[in-house]
């Protein structure tokens, strides 16, 4: 069996998302994360969701991103809202991936990343659990990645789904677990 070699993705943690999703405690969590994953001398990579001004990217025929032209600029690459949150401790050399979906590695260079890091597992933390945590996670483990979902840097509007995802539809594919319980494995 070959070695595992983690990334730690934290997807999702912008001003924009977290006002809205109520995630203090998911950025917290995660802050905590990815102390630890430096202190194991694990890679840890950012995504974000935006778009070019404009919008070329969202097609009329998608539910989830069709209308977001309505919004007016608040979701375009430059805009404060889609920047990653001020309290995460971001370092100059941790990559910051910007997709154009729901999955982090849709539109983005993740997987090249992933591949230049030679990682072949992910732990995932993130808002919202049933959007970019979800998407990713079915992803990740159609390309046979490991997977790890901190389940307490994780956080949906709806918590009933929150809690069906992480108790009954994530252990199917990777190890769920908390925050502290994980940094304790390290």
């Amino acid at each position: 069996m070959s070695e595992t070699r983690p990334v730690l993705l934290a997807m999702d943690f912008q001003q924009g998302i977290i006002d809205r999703a109520g995630g203090g405690a998911a950025l917290e969590a995660v802050g905590r994360a990815i102390e630890a994953a430096r202190g194991a001398g694990i890679p840890v990579m950012y995504v974000r969701v935006a778009f070019r001004p404009g919008y070329p990217e969202a097609a009329a025929a998608n539910r989830t991103f069709g209308a977001i032209s309505q919004a007016g600029d608040m979701m375009t690459q430059d805009h404060p809202a889609t920047q990653l949150h001020a309290d995460l401790p971001v370092r100059p050399d941790e990559p910051v991936i910007v997709k154009r979906r729901v999955s982090a590695f849709s539109g983005s260079d993740l997987d090249v990343l992933l591949r230049g890091a030679g990682a072949n597992a992910l732990v995932l933390a993130g808002i919202s659990t049933s959007g970019v945590v979800l998407s990713t996670l079915r992803q990740a483990a159609d390309l046979d990645c490991g997977l790890t979902v901190l389940s307490d840097a994780c956080v949906d509007p709806d918590e009933e789904l929150h809690r069906v995802l992480t108790e009954k539809i994530f252990p199917r594919q990777a190890t769920v677990t908390t925050t502290g319980e994980w940094i304790k494995s390290l």
